[in-house]
């Protein structure tokens, strides 16, 4: 029997730091394959059940509201339980597999396993974290993503 999951249960709180003139916005939405005469796409239907499986996409939308650019911007996600990360478009984009105590590209981290360590995998990521490196003018607004599949 498969377990129906709440999509909105699913959206993980967001850690962003920018003293409060940027505002984020979290969405997830279920990633679909369709079938029709122009061939095979993906589409991101927005629903309020999934079901293991799954495929789940988050959108993190940031405006900055401020009068000001502001710079050095980071923000972080922390995967939620009922999902294991598969990946990011952002290739700056840094994970953490312990619960957000270390960060670095997925291929250097590593997983304490039996007397060793072994590469860390997709399913061991714990948090999600974008430093922009570029300023932010007042006014913009950009997205971020990540995939995830329903375990």
């Amino acid at each position: 029997m498969k377990i129906l999951l709440t999509l909105i249960a699913l959206a993980a709180p967001i850690s962003a730091m920018a003293d409060g003139q940027i505002s984020t916005k979290l969405s997830a939405f279920v990633e679909k394959t369709v079938h029709d005469a122009n061939g095979t796409k993906l589409v991101l239907e927005d629903r309020k059940q999934i079901f293991p499986g799954e495929k789940v996409v988050y959108v993190l939308s940031y405006h900055n509201a401020g009068q000001a650019a502001v710079s050095n911007f980071a923000i972080t996600d922390p995967i939620p339980g009922p999902v294991s990360f598969e990946s990011t478009p952002d290739a700056n984009a840094l994970v953490s597999v312990d619960g957000g105590k270390s960060w670095g590209s997925l291929a250097t981290l590593k997983i304490a396993a039996g007397s060793g360590f072994r590469a860390a995998r997709p399913e061991d990521v714990t948090h999600v974290r974008w430093a922009l490196k570029t300023a932010i003018p007042a006014g913009a607004e950009g997205k971020l993503s990540f995939r995830g599949t329903v375990k």
